[in-house]
């Protein structure tokens, strides 16, 4: 018998891939608004244009579950709001004082703070070897945020932006906890709540960028980069993750997301011109390195 894949198998192999290959580009596309756009305007155009193309192509399963939706919407608003909306704010924020390299690689960290959020959260339990894969995870994130100076975290010199992607790893974190727990609804109508709750958490977000002076109209490439964020990470990332998920599993499928701040540190070299040294080629190895000891033995 062949041991090669199924067909269908192979195919969530090559969606799962490009979902990834897409994620890792947001990183890109984040540093790119910088001066082309103000960044809380972005994330609350960017999921305008996801409600938008929601509304066009999956009406009909999102009325079907209508009823089910606005049982749980205080709980979907909640997680919208902190897992999309917030953390999408903080990461454009971040791109404005960091390299897109650093915010790719930072955010690999989140299956660890998953981890400790499923262990704080339900006792999760958590072995000897699992705390090593979070203490090799978190020094990888310590060099970067060191730029591999670590006497720079005894002075607590450390870069305004990198503190803001770890912050918003914690929350994004807190989010993918959550779904343990998740309504139980189809997972189109469940990432519209998202959306929709991440829109109008956005609304706030972008007035407060106005009246504090900060808010950038939009150039020509900064409609172009929301175009793409709203399109490509934003919708058709999720779909094909969520259709990766449907024929290889959650489990599986959560595997290939390791592979986000790899693509990004690539795409940041290749497309920005990005500086990539050698304390982020160890911190690279250190943080998938630490989430492969923790992953290895979670069971």
């Amino acid at each position: 018998m062949s041991d090669a894949p199924s067909r269908p198998a192979a195919n969530a192999y090559l969606l799962l891939v490009l979902t990834t290959l897409s994620w890792g580009a947001n990183a890109v596309a984040a540093k790119m608004s910088v001066g082309e756009l103000s960044p809380m305007l972005l994330t609350l155009l960017r999921w305008a244009g996801v409600v938008i193309l929601l509304a066009i192509f999956a009406r009909g399963r999102i009325a079907a579950e209508w009823p089910m939706l606005r049982a749980h919407a205080p709980k979907i608003f909640i997680m919208g709001a902190l897992g999309f909306s917030v953390f999408n704010t903080l990461m454009y924020i971040a791109a404005q004082h960091t390299q897109a390299v650093n915010i790719g690689i930072l955010q690999g960290s989140i299956p660890i703070f998953v981890l400790l959020g499923a262990f704080a959260a339900y006792r999760t339990p958590v072995r000897a070897v699992q705390i090593l894969g979070v203490a090799v995870t978190m020094v990888g994130v310590m060099i970067v945020a060191s730029k591999g100076d670590l006497a720079r975290l005894a002075a607590l010199e450390l870069n305004h932006g990198d503190v803001l992607i770890v912050f918003a790893c914690v929350l994004y974190a807190g989010y993918t906890v959550a779904l343990r727990n998740r309504p139980p609804l189809s997972g189109v109508a469940m990432f519209a709540g998202l959306a929709v709750a991440a829109f109008l958490t956005s609304i706030p977000i972008a007035a407060y960028e106005v009246a504090a002076g900060g808010f950038q109209a939009p150039t020509l490439k900064g409609w172009a980069i929301v175009g793409f964020v709203s399109l490509i990470p934003s919708f058709l990332a999720q779909i094909a993750f969520l259709l990766a998920v449907d024929q290889v599993g959650p489990g599986r499928a959560g595997v290939f997301v390791n592979l986000v701040p790899i693509f990004a540190a690539v795409l940041s070299v290749a497309i920005l011109g990005e500086h990539f040294g050698w304390y982020h080629g160890l911190a690279l190895v250190l943080v998938l390195g630490g989430i492969a000891i923790a992953e290895r033995f979670k069971r």
